[in-house]
């Protein structure tokens, strides 16, 4: 790409109009580009935000095509997609990235954990599923995830013994061992068009056991340096060997016993990179819109220790969302507040979060856990 392109006149296209598409585009307007944006919903986050939205599904082809023959650069907020009809257009010329190539492949997480594999990358051990046999010949306890689809903790299973195949994911799946895990570790990864790697922090991610989904993010992570500059060697190789250009966030676990795996690779803006609006330099959502145009990455520097807190969806309500306790989570020092703007909550969606930033990680901590039990997110309609 010409490095004197005329940035007001440049289209940028975002494949999904949530919450990360939302910031993307909110970042994109900031630095001048035009923003398209393609979702099913009407009035969905990203749309609120910017030029045009494609009301049309991420595996309508025609739609899909629209959105890349209308833009000049095509990324995306999410890997559910029809990598089919993109594959034929970036063959024609067209710029997506990351590459419709390695969508497909990161889509599908088995596929995914045997590239890495063989490329040298530590992961847990695991096996393809074709039968129950398979599951019974690995051993238990075990872990099944399906192979395509997984999002949030869904399409994963723990199967804790024989007795517990009839509860077994019955798509397309392969079988991980159960690892002792310490830590769960992410880092963000941006990757340019030429080839230009820079790393965010480490950071650890602390989850809501009740449904698997990533409950708050501690930037940096409570590690040693032997640790932390190994995790970020491994998420540099791991990219590379995708071949990625963009923003990901690489899943590792610390083990117990110190050994550091990869669980996984999000081919997009990731979760446990939000702190970084308040917290680095150059925000993940600056980021990638930086390495899809061409231009210089920013810097990842932490500015402040933080702890990013999601804000899910009250269990017991659904309906049209309103906020409990805003003024007094807003009276917290140093906290920043996003709410999303979905216009229907449900138990456990993700409507916003809060930032939290201290030179003390774990006063961050603990001024966000206070802010996470006063902010309530409700909803028009009440259950028992």
């Amino acid at each position: 790409m010409n490095k004197d392109f005329n940035y007001s006149n440049l289209k940028l296209g975002i494949i999904g109009g949530g919450q990360l598409g939302k910031i993307m585009s909110q970042k994109a307007k900031k630095m001048g580009f035009h923003v398209t944006v393609l979702d099913p919903t009407f009035n969905c986050p990203a749309a609120q935000v910017s030029d045009k939205h494609i009301i049309g599904g991420f595996y309508d082809k025609d739609k899909l095509e629209q959105l890349v023959q209308e833009t000049h650069v095509t990324t995306f907020e999410l890997e559910h997609v029809d990598t089919s009809i993109l594959k034929e257009l970036y063959d024609h010329g067209h710029k997506i990235y990351p590459s419709p190539y390695v969508m497909e492949l990161i889509q599908n997480k088995y596929e995914q954990k045997k590239l890495l594999d063989e490329k040298g990358i530590p992961v847990p051990k695991y096996k393809n599923v074709n039968s129950e046999e398979d599951l019974k010949a690995f051993g238990f306890p075990v872990i099944q995830k399906a192979k395509m689809g997984g999002y949030d903790g869904q399409g994963v299973q723990m199967l804790k013994s024989e007795s517990d195949i009839n509860i077994a994911i019955k798509a397309e799946s392969f079988i991980e061992e159960l690892v002792d895990i310490n830590k769960e570790l992410a880092v963000i990864v941006a990757r340019s068009i030429e080839g230009e790697i820079r790393c965010y922090p480490v950071v650890e991610m602390l989850f809501d056991e009740r449904v698997n989904i990533c409950d708050s993010v501690m930037a940096p992570a409570r590690i040693s340096k032997d640790i932390e500059e190994k995790s970020i060697e491994i998420c540099i190789k791991s990219i590379e060997a995708l071949d990625g250009v963009g923003i990901f966030g690489v899943e590792l676990f610390l083990t117990k016993s110190g050994e550091l795996l990869v669980n996984e690779i999000a081919p997009r803006p990731h979760n446990s990179g939000h702190y970084t609006v308040e917290s680095c330099a150059t925000s993940q959502f600056e980021q990638i819109i930086r390495a899809v145009t061409n231009l210089p990455l920013g810097s990842t520097k932490l500015i402040s220790p933080s702890v990013m807190v999601n804000l899910l969806g009250e269990e017991g309500y659904e309906g049209e969302p309103f906020i409990e306790g805003i003024h007094d989570a807003l009276e917290i020092p140093e906290l920043s507040f996003h709410f999303y703007g979905k216009s229907f909550t449900k138990p456990f969606r993700k409507m916003g979060h809060i930032t939290v930033l201290d030179d003390d990680i774990d006063v961050a901590l603990e001024k966000a856990m206070k802010a996470k039990d006063i902010l309530k997110i409700k909803g028009s309609k009440k259950y028992e």
